[in-house]
């Protein structure tokens, strides 16, 4: 799993950061989290508000601050749909 955070460096961008990597941690998941301060990199997500939250190359979150439940509850969701996928 890959987790982006989208952002300029910002307290806010630096809180996700953080509380993703604790939801990562608390749920035993294999992931690596990044930050991502390049803009047009962070414009390529089509995000114009950060922080921005991209899990598995999917925009999940951009604009406001999250808790570690809902990055938990995001991170859960895409593990569901990598399940998917596998199928049977």
């Amino acid at each position: 799993m890959n987790i982006k955070i989208l952002g300029t460096g910002c307290a806010r961008c630096h809180q996700l950061e953080k509380t993703a990597r604790e939801a990562v941690k608390e749920l035993g998941v294999d992931a690596t989290v990044e930050e991502v301060k390049d803009f047009n990199k962070i414009l390529a997500y089509n995000v114009l508000t950060t922080p921005g939250l991209v899990v598995n190359e999917q925009v999940v979150s951009s604009g406001k601050s999250l808790t570690k439940a809902e990055v938990t509850q995001l991170i859960i969701n895409a593990l569901a749909k990598e399940e998917q996928k596998k199928g049977p």
